[in-house]
């Protein structure tokens, strides 16, 4: 009962979260400009936007699929797509579910890939992620400091750094050390306790999906590489075609669409069901901070660009969900 109580406790935080960003991110937006921004908007540039959404969805189900292949050779395509779709879906009811959920889909049905083998090879992906977005986004910021560096010393850095003070350092660092000295003690202990082994089962089994990548021939570690290019490129081509479907934003350029994805992708990082309110907040603040354009207009991209994600992620999540009950049956 007290987990159950403290999940729905996590959840409620996360949504009063969501609705304090949305709160800020629309109380400025007259709404007469907004849904008249809105109804000139070119749908079919939307329809773009959402195929590239369901091409990044195949190709990160193609790359982690990669991943969990040294693990079992016969995890099918179709499935590693549906764990995809469904942990996208999970999501929206709570965050960072989804990418539990998923390894649960995959190791559901197979005899090979242990839920702690596939959770590693999560892990493994989500860090590639993250490097990946780290290096575009200080190679845009070096590249164009003068445009984009403000807004990210001013709006993101200054207001991070203020929250961390050097108190927090100290409990981060006591943190580290004590899971450390957790990690020798479990594995002290493995052969002579019952509980120390179960825990120590389940880290060897997360280091062997998180260590996968080394076990990937040469080939697969290229293609590995190739369609993590291609998901970033379908995000790039997500914002591009955002951007079209908005009249007023048609003189932004390729750059502009590169930076708004990378600021988006920040705004989906915050755990918030679905990324409601934190994705408006950062783009639209990206918007009116460096082009300097009316916050409804910001919030005109910025709705396009959630709800039309936000959308696919629920069609093919509950696609998804039906194809594998189905199969089940």
């Amino acid at each position: 009962m007290d987990k159950k109580v403290g999940n729905i406790l996590k959840y409620l935080l996360s949504a009063l979260v969501a609705a304090a960003l949305l709160y800020l991110s629309f109380r400025q937006v007259k709404w007469d400009d907004f849904i008249l921004q809105l109804s000139s908007c070119r749908w079919g540039w939307i329809a773009v936007s959402m195929f590239a959404g369901v091409m990044a969805f195949w190709l990160r189900a193609i790359r982690w699929r990669q991943l969990v292949l040294p693990l079992d050779e016969t995890v099918a395509r179709l499935k590693m797509f549906n764990a995809v779709n469904i942990g996208y879906l999970a999501n929206f009811a709570f965050p960072r579910a989804g990418e539990f959920v998923r390894c649960g889909v995959v190791s559901s049905s197979s005899s090979k890939a242990t839920y702690e083998k596939v959770l590693g090879t999560v892990a493994l992906e989500r860090s590639w992620d993250l490097v990946s977005m780290l290096f575009l986004l200080v190679t845009l910021l070096v590249a164009r400091w003068k445009k984009f560096g403000d807004f990210f010393l001013n709006q993101i850095w200054e207001p991070a750094s203020e929250r961390l003070d050097f108190s927090l350092w100290w409990i981060v660092g006591l943190g580290i050390a004590l899971v450390f000295a957790a990690g020798i003690l479990i594995w002290k202990l493995r052969e002579r306790n019952t509980f120390c082994s179960k825990i120590y089962k389940i880290l060897c089994g997360l280091a062997d999906g998180f260590t996968s990548f080394a076990r990937m021939s040469s080939l697969n570690k290229f293609r590995f590489l190739a369609d993590t290019v291609l998901i970033w490129g379908m995000y790039w081509v997500m914002a591009v075609a955002t951007m079209r479907a908005v009249p007023q934003l048609e003189t932004l350029t390729l750059v502009d669409a590169l930076f708004l994805s990378l600021a988006g992708s920040l705004g989906w990082v915050v755990p918030v069901p679905g990324g409601f309110g934190s994705f408006h907040f950062i783009v639209s603040l990206a918007l009116s901070s460096i082009y300097a354009l009316p916050f409804s207009q910001g919030m005109v991209f910025a709705t396009l660009s959630h709800e039309s994600q936000s959308v696919t992620m629920i069609l093919f999540g509950a696609i998804s969900l039906a194809i594998e009950f189905f199969r089940k049956k």
